[in-house]
């Protein structure tokens, strides 16, 4: 959400923002929103001045009451009970004019950095940098899910009994090679000076609404019938909302998270869920980094938070690329934003396993997250990314460290998650 401030002053910045991001059905609100705004401020005003008004009068009514000037005071009493008549509807209009300009601060999209490339949709993101050498063995690399079952660690057919599609069982070395990769993850991220958490796995609606865009909610939440809870998306979400209403002194920032969950997600959209594979599911487990810092030091927090997971990636020797996302492929809250791409040596291409966003002061502003400064209290940013979320991640892993025979190798920092072991073997039928 954008500071009121900007609609009074800059309006216009506000309505090309809206055009670099191809929402151009919005412009019609940045207008609505300063007519509001101007009606809000003079309502408010003349509300405040009845109040102090009507405070002043009560008071002379009982000096005039002593003076025994009984007409004078009705006279007073009078004009106390006119304001009194106007007070409620001036309120009342005020409130309804508040929440009319926040429904729509909360759809206009945040100004993007000027760094963002202007496109329409993912198809227009641009590479940034290519990290390792992509390679493509001499044998033919099977589909991930064929690759899992050969090794008899995946079971679909019964997840789709219990649980339907987007659900999967993992079992075996496949599933201890599953939590393998989020032990080192953590472990990862503690090494480079990140605090481990465990969050709530469910949210009530204040943080979802101040944690992400209305369309975004409406596409990935579970909300749990009967109560005012939601499951999470992704650990970001309990962890942003942690700092709800708090002040925190300039001495304690950075705050630099790391945190473990399960993460559940509709997936409503042009993807949807696949029958056959843990690609784009309903269910999964992630690893994620999240900081809280002054705005003057954002920028340089979201070049270590992405630069963290392609050195993940690249200690178990998968080659990655990283990818600046257009104005078109940003989510509303986001300043800007980063996908982390691995390299498949089945489909000669990179896929996406993970994102790192910068939302300036949008969440801040949203779920009263301030620093205390020596000014006077301002609002932090956020930043967000991904470190590891398997079982994506299994696929690029499985495809990259695949022997011809169908075994998988081990890299050496997961083996002591492994009991040592340095391959996964076919078991013998």
């Amino acid at each position: 959400m954008l500071d009121i401030k900007l609609f009074r002053t800059e309006p216009e910045l506000i309505k090309e923002n809206i055009k670099k991001k191809f929402q151009d059905e919005k412009l019609p609100l940045v207008d609505e929103v300063v007519a509001m705004d101007k009606e809000y401020r003079a309502t408010k005003t003349k509300a405040d001045e009845y109040r102090a008004k009507r405070n002043k009068l009560s008071k002379e009514i009982g000096g005039l009451m002593a003076k025994g000037q009984k007409e004078e005071a009705e006279k007073v009493k009078a004009e106390v009970k006119m304001i009194g008549e106007e007070m409620p509807k001036l309120e009342a209009r005020e409130a309804e004019l508040e929440e009319e300009i926040r429904k729509r601060m909360m759809v206009i999209p945040n100004i993007i950095d000027p760094s963002v490339p202007i496109g329409k949709d993912d198809s227009e993101n641009v590479e940034i940098e290519k990290f390792g050498d992509p390679f493509v063995p001499e044998f033919e690399v099977p589909y991930h899910v064929d690759i899992m079952e050969k090794l008899g660690g995946i079971d679909l057919d019964s997840a789709r009994q219990t649980s339907g599609n987007g659900f999967y069982y993992l079992k075996g070395d496949i599933a201890r090679l599953h939590s393998a990769i989020l032990s080192y993850a953590r472990d990862f991220m503690i090494d480079r000076g990140f605090t481990y958490f465990i969050p709530p796995f469910m949210i009530r609606s204040a943080v979802v609404n101040g944690v992400m865009s209305f369309s975004e909610m409406e596409n990935m939440m579970y909300k749990i019938e009967g109560e005012d809870l939601y499951l999470i998306g992704t650990s970001e979400h309990s962890m942003i909302g942690k700092f709800i209403d708090t002040i925190t002194p300039e001495s304690e920032l950075p705050q630099t998270l790391t945190s473990y969950s399960p993460c559940f997600r509709k997936e409503v959209g042009a993807h949807g869920i696949e029958e056959r594979g843990v690609y784009r599911i309903h269910q999964f487990e992630k690893q994620e980094m999240i900081v809280v810092c002054k705005p003057e030091d954002s920028k340089s927090w979201y070049d270590k938070l992405w630069q963290n997971s392609v050195d993940f990636f690249r200690t178990l020797d998968i080659p990655v690329r990283t990818l600046e996302c257009c104005s078109g492929d940003l989510a509303d809250l986001k300043v800007k934003s980063c996908d982390v791409e691995a390299w498949s040596p089945r489909q000669k291409k990179y896929f996406e396993v993970g994102s790192c966003s910068n939302l300036g002061d949008a969440q801040a502003r949203r779920l009263g997250i301030r620093i205390k400064g020596e000014n006077g209290n301002y609002f932090a940013h956020t930043l967000n990314n991904t470190v590891v979320a398997p079982p994506r991640m299994l696929i690029a892993f499985l495809e990259n460290n695949l022997n011809e025979d169908g075994s998988i190798r081990i890299p050496q920092p997961l083996r002591m998650y492994m009991g040592g072991k340095d391959t996964i073997a076919v078991p013998e039928k």
